[in-house]
Formats: C-alpha cells, structure tokens, sequence
C-alpha cells in the first residue's frame, strides 16, 4: 500500500475493540447485524426444507450478503467495531449478576435468555451463575476475538462474513428436528471460523492470568475434547482454568438434556464470579487489541520512506 492509504488491518481491528470497549453497540433498531437476522429470517421463510442443500443455500447466501456489506463498508475499524460486541456481553452477565445478588431470581431468569439457549427456568442460584460464566467464556470467543481476529486477516469483508455466519449459526444452528439438517452447514462452518480465535482465546487467558497458566493448559487439554462443541470447550475450559472454577454439568434444552463434561478442578460458580468472568473476558480483548495494534504498528512503519519491506 503508498504512505497515506487505509492502516492495516491488524490496526483497524484493534481500533474497532477500542471503538466497541468506548461506544458500545448500536440501537438494536439500528444495528445492521439485526436487520441481517430480519433479511435471513426472510430466507428461512423461503428456503426451508429439511435437507442440507437447503440449508446450504441458506448459508452460501449470509455469507455473500456479509461479504458485500464489508465491502460497502469498507473501513476495518468501522466493520469490527459493529461487529465485535464485548461491551455489550459484559453488560447482559452483569445485569444477571446484579439480580441473583439481590435475590431477585425471577428477573435473573428473564434475563438469562438473552446470554444462553438452555431452558432456565428450573435453574438455582448455583445453575444460572454456571450458565453466565460459561456464556461469558464461549462468546469471549464469538463477540470479540473472532471478529477481530477475522478483521485483521480479511479486513471489513472478512469480519462482516464471519459474523454473518455466526449469526446464522446462532439462527439455525440446532440440533432439534427442525434444523438438523438445515442449520448443519452453517453450524459446521462455524466451527471452522471461530477454531483458530478459541485456541488464541485460550492462549489469551493464559497470558493475562499467568498464575493459573498451568491449570489453563491442563484443562484445556484434558478436559476440553470431551465437550460436544470443539470451541466452546475450549474457552470454558481456559476460564474454568483461570477462575479456579468448575464448569460443565446437565444443560436442558427444550425436552432434550446435555451432559456437558466437567471443566475445571476448582469449586461451582456463585454468582459473585460473575464479575471476575467479565473482567477476564475484558483483559482478554485488551491483550488482543494491544497484540493487534503492535502488528499494525509494525506495518504502518513500513510503508514509511526507508522503511523494511
């Protein structure tokens, strides 16, 4: 690139996470991954048949439509900034933490839905501080370093794409009887998008709590590739590690139940780990956009006059 052009990706994505970390998201009325969901709910509408092909198109279309409008975009800090949302996780856990420590259950309940998918509604005290913590840590990996880590190596097409595939995965990503089949492509595909950010999340959370680096590494490697989901696993693992928790239990999702594999050596979560969950998960984006902004530092020098190429 000539001196003057756009910086580089790496540096707008470590812009977009301070962008998000300073303003947040926008309006849901506003916001562009919403309507996004309003356009594919649309599609559903239209393709749905129970089979892969259908869910094929399905996924082949949010992908296009993401990657167009990254390249209406343009701007890689403007694309991560829309499409990480720690803020706004951290904001929802604490809203459910707020609650459970004033006793008030019932709209701890009503809240939960808006951070997990299992059925909360026979959960204890103990039940929905797991569910929190163990939100907080798989979407640590979908809202904030997969995005930006998508930013950096595909600027704003390549951020807008993957979380137009993690919102489809999010849509129809399930295994009921409805979207096995359809939902199939565009859950395993985000798999294969958020593999590589769930690794660097854990080595993340390793890095920024280096004095339980080594319970991190040992439940991520021991205890993590017992967990249905290969990425999710990994992040509750590293956190379980890092908070000197216990994570994984029976999870119900509408009539069917998941036994999640024990994660962690330490004691249940309570809700007052709640709090040290979002502060991990927020280190976790600060130690990525600085490791983000010293990469684009380091290739904006470049292009100066004189500068290695």
């Amino acid at each position: 690139m000539v001196r003057g052009g756009p910086p580089p990706r790496p540096l707008g994505a470590a812009i977009g996470l301070l962008g998000d970390e300073l303003l947040g998201e926008p309006p849901r009325a506003l916001h562009p991954v919403a309507a996004f969901g309003s356009v594919m709910a649309g599609v559903e509408a239209r393709l749905y048949r129970p089979t892969r092909r259908a869910g094929v198109a399905h996924c082949a279309l949010g992908v296009a439509l993401g990657l167009a409008a990254g390249r209406a975009v343009s701007s890689t800090a403007a694309a991560t900034a829309l499409a990480v949302a720690g803020r706004s996780l951290r904001r929802s856990a604490g809203a459910v933490a707020d609650a459970l420590e004033g006793g008030r259950l019932e709209e701890a309940r009503a809240l939960l839905p808006g951070l997990v998918g299992r059925d909360v509604t026979t959960l204890d005290v103990a039940g929905m501080a797991r569910a929190v913590v163990e939100s907080v840590a798989e979407n640590t990996v979908d809202a904030v370093v997969a995005p930006a880590l998508w930013a950096a190596l595909g600027g704003a097409p390549g951020v807008l794409a993957y979380r137009a595939v993690n919102t489809m995965d999010a849509m129809v990503g399930y295994r009921d009887d409805r979207y096995r089949r359809y939902g199939w492509a565009s859950a395993r595909l985000d798999d294969v998008a958020a593999y590589v950010p769930a690794r660097l999340t854990a080595a993340l959370v390793a890095a920024v709590r280096p004095g339980r680096a080594g319970a991190v590494w040992t439940a991520v490697r021991t205890q993590a590739p017992s967990h249905p989901s290969p990425n999710a696993g990994v992040a509750e693992a590293a956190f379980a590690g890092a908070l000197g928790l216990r994570l994984g239990g029976t999870n119900q999702y509408g009539e069917r139940a998941e036994v999640r594999p024990v994660l962690g050596a330490g004691r249940h979560p309570e809700p007052a780990d709640i709090a040290a969950a979002t502060a991990l998960s927020r280190h976790v984006g600060t130690a990525l956009a600085g490791a983000l902004a010293g990469v684009g530092a380091v290739r904006l020098a470049r292009r100066r006059p004189g500068g290695r190429r």
